[in-house]
């Protein structure tokens, strides 16, 4: 088992593949990370031949760790560094029960944060990439995670997945190639690179930030913005919550607190320039 760790925010991860060059990659694009705490990870992703002659016979990769999923689709090893983004993924989506979990991407500017969450395909991860390029700090991609009992955003910078288009649009801000990983064809949601965030996201991952704004991004549209009242963002923060239901009584209380004093809102937006326009916008409204 080939095996690499990190230290991602607040967690910090030990992962092992069957194979060298997941982890190889994987190594790669989180080049500059810090490694876990006195060496001590506290969590454990995987990835692995979903039968023993999956090894070398049309290689397939199983995720695992310290929790599985049954139903999990076995993936090709040309995926490999996907399913170990996967696995890591994982393990704190359905493993998470200190900090109450939402999906979405976050960035922060003067210690104030704005979550931006959205389904696949809406544009809040190549939007809070862009973000934090152009004078904020990315604070997540995927996973926003809170501290139930200050409410404070605590960063979990990992690499951001960009999709299709994404990809192309993010390697003209960026001359970077180095941050960049290998372009993944033909998974199950198209072309997929990852992208590792800058220095300062990587070197302010232990500042947390407090939330300010929820946006709802729609990207590929012609600009419209509205108000979210309470009860609709409740049950969109909710829903969208990997752990929400694990946490009982003080993730409820978290996240009441959040929709009761952060104000919200949706906005569609037909490009890059267009959508970072109006994020500030939003922004000069509240005082960010």
């Amino acid at each position: 088992m080939h095996g690499f760790s990190v230290r991602i925010g607040a967690i910090s991860y030990r992962v092992g593949s069957a194979w060298r060059g997941p982890i190889a990659a994987l190594r790669r694009l989180y080049s500059g990370y810090p490694g876990p705490e006195e060496s001590i990870a506290t969590v454990t992703a995987r990835i692995g031949p979903a039968r023993p002659w999956r090894r070398w016979i049309r290689p397939q990769v199983e995720l695992g760790g310290d929790h599985t999923l049954p139903d999990t689709v076995p993936m090709a090893l040309r995926h490999g560094l996907l399913a170990l983004e996967m696995a890591m993924n994982m393990q704190v989506a359905l493993g998470e029960r200190r900090h109450l979990l939402i999906h979405a991407s976050a960035v922060e500017r003067g210690g104030r944060a704005v979550i931006m969450p959205g389904d696949s395909g809406s544009g809040k991860s190549t939007l809070a990439a862009l973000l934090g390029e152009n004078g904020w700090r990315l604070l997540a991609d995927e996973l926003v995670m809170i501290d139930m009992a200050s409410g404070m955003i605590l960063p979990f910078p990992r690499a951001i997945s960009l999709k299709n288009s994404a990809i192309a649009e993010m390697e003209r801000w960026i001359p970077d190639s180095a941050r960049f990983g290998p372009r993944l064809n033909d998974t199950p949601k198209g072309a997929l690179c990852h992208l590792r965030p800058n220095e300062c996201a990587i070197a302010r991952m232990d500042e947390p930030a407090r939330p300010a704004l929820i946006l709802f991004p729609s990207f590929g549209f012609e600009p419209v913005t509205e108000g979210v009242n309470k009860s609709e963002l409740f049950a969109r923060l909710t829903e969208g919550s990997t752990n929400y239901a694990m946490l009982g009584q003080t993730g409820f209380g978290a996240m009441l607190r959040l929709v009761e004093h952060i104000p919200a809102a949706r906005f569609a937006y037909p490009d890059s320039r267009s959508g970072m326009a109006i994020v500030e916008q939003f922004c000069a409204e509240v005082g960010i």
